[in-house]
């Protein structure tokens, strides 16, 4: 399978995991709102998280869905989903409960589970720069400077 194929499935799960996810958080807006709220390291940052990150998956997605802004989406869900790692290990290190501010079927994982799921997305998506920065350079190469 050529490489833009494979940067491009791996855009299409990206979009269609932030897609469900800020469909889920803005479809139930209130309980998003509750459950970061009772977060003990949220809780001050409630409505710009609320607003913000589902804002901010839906741009990656929109990033994700055009080759010319592809790489810019696949560094930014590298980024968040980063992010949102860090914040799993450290609700499972430093928090004695806080629910799971996700929607959807991520909502019912544990938080073990969960931190195996975000591991594994963020691998995809960097997966994803490495690949699409990979072609990148390939077609930089082939460009040849005038003589």
């Amino acid at each position: 399978m050529k490489r833009d194929h494979i940067v491009f499935i791996i855009a299409v799960l990206l979009q269609v995991l932030f897609l469900y996810a800020a469909v889920s958080k803005v479809s139930d807006m209130e309980k998003f709102r509750t459950e970061v709220g009772q977060s003990p390291l949220l809780t001050y940052f409630v409505q710009p998280i609320a607003i913000g990150v589902p804002a901010f998956e839906l741009a990656i997605v929109v990033l994700l869905y055009f080759s010319s802004t592809r790489l810019m989406g696949l560094y930014l869900s590298f980024f968040l989903m980063t992010t949102f790692t860090a914040y799993v290990v450290a609700i499972m290190y430093f928090a004695s409960y806080v629910p799971c501010s996700c929607g959807g079927i991520l909502s019912e994982m544990n938080w073990e589970q969960h931190l195996v799921f975000n591991l594994t997305f963020t691998g995809i998506a960097l997966a994803g720069v490495i690949l699409a920065e990979t072609l990148l350079f390939k077609i930089d190469k082939k460009v040849k400077p005038a003589a």
